[in-house]
């Protein structure tokens, strides 16, 4: 794995920070740019274009060429990570297991259309794998995965996201695979539990 991250500062009165990120691997490929923390655009090399992350609210901003220009920066990155297999000896790989946590999006009615996510922290290096199963049956539709993002520490965080519908005994769970676990996954889950009437509402609970 090969990262190039470029922070510039700027000072007056309150510090922000500009961020560009690049990194490859044999099986991964990422081009990121940032503004304080937040992801503002990456390259999706799959869709071969780029794709703007800023909150509908923001006001609009354009990346001309960026695409482009992270396409030659893959390739450069890919060269020089085999240069650098070819010319350094192999040490011991630093591994930093995962956690995960489940939780959804937004307060959950019966019935009404929601979004679970699975955050996964503390993660090094990529990749790490993320399914999901709904009352054990594995679900592939209306699954989105994000773009890494790197934390001061070096380690990374992504997440999951499942469109769902929440209904009355339905369990939902996520299982994250990565190297650094001793067993090479873990499982979340999250279910729906409805309250005896005039005891309370209806419960929903993330179980570890």
């Amino acid at each position: 794995l090969l990262m190039l991250a470029l922070i510039v500062s700027t000072e007056t009165q309150v510090v922000h920070r500009d961020f560009y990120f690049t990194g490859c691997s044999d099986t991964e490929k990422e081009d990121l740019v940032g503004f304080d923390g937040e992801e503002l655009w990456h390259s999706d090399f799959i869709r071969k274009e780029g794709v703007v992350t800023l909150p509908d609210f923001a006001d609009p901003i354009s990346f001309p060429g960026f695409y482009e220009n992270s396409v030659n920066a893959i390739e450069i990155c890919k060269q020089n990570l085999a240069t650098d297999i070819k010319v350094y000896k192999p040490t011991d790989e630093q591994l930093d297991p995962p956690d995960a946590s489940i939780y959804s999006e937004d307060d959950v009615v019966l019935g009404v259309e929601n979004t679970l996510i699975c955050l996964v922290t503390g993660l090094f290096p990529p990749p790490v794998n993320v399914s999901w199963t709904k009352n054990n049956q594995i679900v592939t539709e209306d699954v989105s995965l994000s773009q890494y993002r790197r934390k001061n520490d070096g380690t990374f965080n992504i997440f999951s996201s499942l469109k769902f519908t929440p209904a009355e005994g339905d369990i939902y769970s996520c299982t994250v695979y990565h190297k650094a676990l001793e067993s090479h996954f873990i499982t979340k889950t999250w279910e729906v539990d409805v309250a005896v009437p005039g005891v309370g509402p209806a419960v929903f609970c993330g179980v570890g």
